[in-house]
């Protein structure tokens, strides 16, 4: 009746070596170095964009909505609305949306799709082999059966005595 107690730093250590830990440690290493390469897609081409319209930086754009949203002695009279932040980390994010659905996460199911295909067909195989193989050891049942009570057809012995 004596259990083994584990102490918190081989649990720890335990958690750490699991392998969806290390998994999860690269996912954000790698996604915070995407975001930085979408950020520069979204600053570098897709604000130069909306600026041939506009101004050049989304961040620009706002309204206001109460009073003139001037500047007076270092401070905005006014509320002021930045919604070309928002169009702007909007943007960033359909951009990695999309980036991370096309380049990784289709090919992927398309992968296991047709991972789970071949297996189907190796398993539909297999059942076929099994189902005959079951076929042959009923034929050689029935064989022996037949055998051990004489000749199907005349009822004579066929050699063996029987018990």
């Amino acid at each position: 009746m004596t259990e083994k107690k584990v102490s918190v730093l081989e649990g720890f250590k335990a958690f750490l070596m699991r392998g969806n830990v290390i998994d999860l440690a690269v996912a954000v290493v790698i996604g915070a170095a995407f975001t930085q390469v979408v950020n520069s897609v979204v600053k570098g081409v897709i604000n130069p964009l909306v600026g041939a319209f506009g101004t050049k930086d989304l961040d620009a754009y706002s309204s206001c909505i109460k009073g003139t949203c001037q500047v007076v002695n270092g401070e905005v009279q006014g509320i002021k609305i930045l919604w070309g932040s928002v169009l702007g980390a909007a943007l960033t994010f359909l951009i990695t949306a999309a980036v991370v659905y096309f380049l990784v996460v289709y090919p992927l199911a398309k992968y296991l799709a047709r991972k789970a295909a071949r297996d189907a067909a190796k398993e539909g195989t297999k059942e076929v082999v099994e189902l005959s193989e079951l076929e042959v050891l009923k034929e050689i049942r029935d064989a022996l059966v037949t055998q051990g009570r004489g000749d199907g057809a005349t009822g004579r012995p066929t050699g063996r005595p029987q018990p």
